[in-house]
């Protein structure tokens, strides 16, 4: 299997630290507002990722944080606690804001057919671990401590920049010419571990007791803490969007090595941006669209996934309503070529298929080639039935679409179909055996009107009603 590393900026064989088990971490959200479909399209790349490694017959621990403290509404150290600045504007305490969105958030996973994480980790659930690994960078000489907070010095540590491609020098040089409002720091790059009750986070609603006084972690330290103590130090693989590269990660990885010495994760993966046609996707500009928004407007949430499923994780996708209508039209085809009548009965061998299937799985995550061949094979012919129910149950355990569960529901509602409209669509099929095609397009009309759709097959035909 092969994986596209950041690190390295190429495909690597997968060489798993244990045999057969994988050690995976993701970066889960900030729970001050909703996830928008832009955040989600990252946790279903790693959802894939996490099924095709379990398809390959790997044992794999994933684990994710929440991040319910200390990311403030500036990646530079300043401004507010989001969490805090959302439960001031919605009067409520920051604990209950956390464990809403956090609901919110877990829910959408659930609609998007995305497997839990074998543990999720609140931030504030490990404080005393971070704790532990900001004193440990402090005794290493990694870290220091000023009035207001406990700073990383960025130019102790000689391979800063190395997960973005950004030269130290350079990194330093660009926060230099920033507007640095904390004056304290000794490098404009220099990210906080520890903020104190100091200062414009005197009042902050969560803080705990520390070496350096009362006060709360930073954003970067929860990551490295949880997932050091949950998988150990290195583990396999770790995941994120792609503009967590030159921040987050970066920082990560720079405090988890300078602590222990050692890597933090051997592969790096990221996923690229959701778009809409003004930009990239995002709350501070109140430019997003979330599952209940797609929901509401009568799409499916597996619509959603599949539109994901046609473009490749390291691709950018440009969003549109059109778009999503485009891609349920799309799976809602799918579903019914794979619920239509075969006139072939005999099975035949599809080890072609699974091979190429593989193949695609396995060259870091081509899941555009995967869906083609299911298009494919559903379309075959020469397949029967149990051929193709066969295929779809083992290219499903990657996609995650429901795609027998939903051929089944569909055979259910094609029974429930009104009696007049399927005599029409009889008398429309007997027209057409005739070459009557005049008649039956006007039958076809009529049942468009109607709101209903005939797909003509081989040797019948389905009634499958319109999308609004």
């Amino acid at each position: 299997m092969k994986l596209y590393n950041t690190l390295t900026r190429k495909k690597e064989n997968l060489a798993p630290i244990k045999k057969n088990q994988i050690g995976f971490y993701s970066c889960g959200p900030t729970v001050y507002n909703y996830a928008h479909i832009g955040n989600l399209r990252t946790y279903v790349f790693s959802d894939i990722l996490q099924r095709a490694l379990e398809y390959n017959r790997y044992k794999v621990k994933r684990v994710m944080n929440i991040t319910d403290v200390g990311h403030l509404t500036s990646d530079a150290d300043t401004g507010e606690d989001k969490v805090e600045k959302e439960a001031k504007k919605e009067r409520k305490t920051v604990w209950q804001v956390a464990k809403f969105y956090e609901k919110s958030f877990l829910n959408d996973l659930k609609d998007l057919n995305i497997i839990k994480p074998s543990k999720v980790i609140r931030a504030t659930e490990t404080v005393e671990d971070q704790i532990e690994l900001i004193k440990e960078l402090i005794k290493k000489k990694y870290a220091y401590e000023t009035d207001n907070a406990v700073y990383f010095d960025v130019s102790k540590f000689k391979k800063y920049g190395k997960l973005s491609g950004q030269n130290l020098d350079d990194k330093l040089t660009a926060a230099r010419d920033e507007v640095i409002q904390d004056k304290e720091k000794k490098n404009g790059a220099d990210f906080a571990l520890w903020f104190k009750l100091t200062g414009h986070h005197k009042d902050h609603a969560m803080h705990w007791l520390s070496p350096w006084g009362e006060g709360f972690p930073g954003w970067h330290i929860e990551c490295s803490a949880i997932a050091s103590k949950s998988l150990g130090q290195p583990f396999d693989i770790h995941t994120g969007g792609i503009d967590l590269i030159g921040t987050h990660h970066e920082n990560e990885i720079a405090q988890s090595e300078a602590a222990y010495g050692k890597p933090l994760a051997n592969i790096w993966m990221h996923g690229e941006f959701l778009n809409m046609h003004k930009g990239k996707m995002a709350k501070s500009s109140g430019s997003f669209i979330t599952m209940k928004d797609i929901k509401e407007k009568g799409f499916d949430a597996l619509a959603y996934r599949y539109l994901l499923l046609t473009a490749h994780y390291r691709t950018k996708i440009e969003f549109s309503w059109e778009s999503l209508k485009a891609s349920q039209n799309a799976y809602h085809n799918l579903i019914s070529e794979i619920s239509r009548k075969r006139p072939v009965k005999t099975g035949k061998n599809t080890t072609s298929y699974q091979k190429k299937f593989k193949q695609y799985i396995d060259d870091d995550l081509d899941i555009p080639k995967a869906l083609a061949l299911l298009w494919d094979a559903a379309k075959n012919k020469d397949l029967s039935q149990s051929n193709v129910d066969d295929l779809v149950k083992e290219f499903d355990e990657i996609f995650g679409l429901d795609l027998i569960k939903q051929s089944k529901k569909l055979s259910k509602e094609e029974s429930s179909i009104p009696q007049n409209i399927a005599k029409l669509a009889k008398e429309r099929w007997e027209l057409r055996q005739n070459r009557e095609f005049d008649k039956a397009d006007k039958i076809r009309l009529t049942l468009a009107n109607k709101g209903y759709e005939i797909e003509d097959q081989d040797a019948d035909f389905v009634i499958k009603k319109l999308i609004k």
